[in-house]
């Protein structure tokens, strides 16, 4: 798979021949230098953009060949998105923001609040369903866009930088959840340019100047206690 942005007479060539294979309840973490295809990768992955040529297939659909409001659609059902800077809506509930990927389900209401405190459980914060953001810490926080990332049962995970807004404590936290989450069985991949968050995945694929350096097992994870 590549990619490449023509940028008036210059043509950046993003990711050069990546071949990746994620398996499913695989927890892996992408790491590289600035400028090294991480972002350009994760965005492919998430069905944010296209690859230049090659092929992409998620949960068995040729994204590649998908048009934009399939693209959206798969988007919607297929993969949760966590951020760095958490993205909530910040004078609605955590429930609410929570309910937002099923606005566009057609599932009734009460359907979607169910979902949504379901998710909401899942991270440990079914008492705060009521709270708006700004009410919360940041790992509270975390945990909101975790959950929203989870209420439509996706096919994979996708966190870029997920601790680099926290302190070492609350980013721990985090990391115990996505520990939690990973013996559940869900499919992580983390992006990081921390190597001690890096190394509670399984695996951990490195780029560099748009191509896989090295994808090797981690063979002992720095196992973090249950949160």
């Amino acid at each position: 798979m590549r990619k490449v942005y023509d940028l008036g007479r210059t043509q950046v060539i993003a990711l050069n021949g990546i071949d990746l294979d994620v398996r499913k309840n695989e927890y892996i973490a992408i790491m590289g230098p600035s400028g090294s295809g991480k972002s350009t990768l994760m965005n492919i992955l998430g069905c944010l953009d296209i690859p230049s040529s090659g092929e992409y297939f998620l949960a068995g659909e040729p994204v590649d060949e998908m048009d934009d409001d399939a693209l959206a659609l798969i988007r919607n059902r297929e993969i949760g998105f966590i951020f760095q800077s958490f993205n909530l809506l910040p004078r609605t509930t955590i429930l609410r923001n929570v309910e937002l990927p099923l606005v566009y389900s057609g599932l009734p209401r009460e359907e979607r609040a169910r979902r949504a405190r379901q998710a909401l459980e899942k991270v440990g914060l079914a008492e705060r369903v009521n709270h708006q953001p700004n009410e919360l810490s940041g790992g509270q926080r975390q945990r909101v866009a975790i959950a929203r990332a989870l209420v439509n049962e996706p096919s994979i995970l996708l966190a870029d930088e997920p601790t680099g807004n926290l302190d070492s404590q609350t980013g721990e936290e985090i990391l115990a959840l996505f520990e939690d989450l990973y013996l559940q069985g869900h499919t992580l991949l983390v992006v990081t340019h921390e190597d001690h968050v890096a190394n509670h995945a399984r695996r951990c694929v490195r780029l560099r100047d748009g191509l896989i350096e090295s994808d090797e097992p981690i063979r002992e994870p720095a196992l973090a206690p249950p949160s």
